[in-house]
């Protein structure tokens, strides 16, 4: 995995945690700076520790598959940008508030995590390089909430849903990507 799909990944991953920022931006009278590092170091963090979660569970078995880890990497991406999609369209994502408590952020770091977690198994099943990966998609995951914090204020929620529809449709893209590659190879 090279340098730009991991950028790609990590632009995907960060969609919700971008939604939930404009949510978020939404949700207050005036953005401060706390507010953009809370939302930025909650999201970035999770996200960045999730996919390290995840590899090292696929790890543990990914001996065993290594004959379809393709397949399973495919599987695990196509479904999680399916579930963003639909979420997206149904109106499940995380509603708009202004709490920054610690209770609410934890929930929400892990609700816009719990995908990365999954993508850090796929990424053991190829044998990509997992400090890499995860340094990146939490860069990229506090520089898109942090801009969407600020974003919620300007540009309204428009925005928040289609970074879900975004995020998942390149999710499914980079799946399809890793199965080809496989399959061709």
């Amino acid at each position: 995995m090279d340098f730009l799909e991991l950028i790609i990944i990590a632009i995907g991953l960060a969609m919700d945690a971008t939604a939930v920022s404009i949510g978020k931006g939404l949700g207050v009278p005036r953005v401060r700076v706390r507010h953009a590092l809370s939302v930025g170091i909650w999201f970035g963090g999770f996200q960045a520790i999730m996919p390290i979660i995840g590899y090292f569970l696929g790890l543990g078995f990914s001996s065993i598959i290594s004959n379809i880890d393709h397949w399973i990497a495919f599987a695990l991406l196509v479904i999680i940008g399916v579930n963003m999609i639909r979420e997206t369209l149904h109106g499940d994502d995380e509603s708009y508030d202004n709490d920054f408590g610690l209770r609410s952020m934890i929930v929400l770091a892990i609700a816009t995590s719990i995908d990365a977690l999954v993508v850090g198994v796929s990424i053991a099943m190829i044998g990509a390089n997992i400090w890499t990966a995860a340094i990146i998609i939490g860069v990229v995951t506090f520089l898109l909430s942090v801009l969407g914090i600020y974003g919620g204020r300007y540009l309204g929620s428009r925005i928040g849903s289609k970074a879900g529809i975004v995020g998942g449709l390149v999710l499914i893209g980079i799946g399809t990507k890793i199965l080809i590659e496989h399959i061709v190879a």
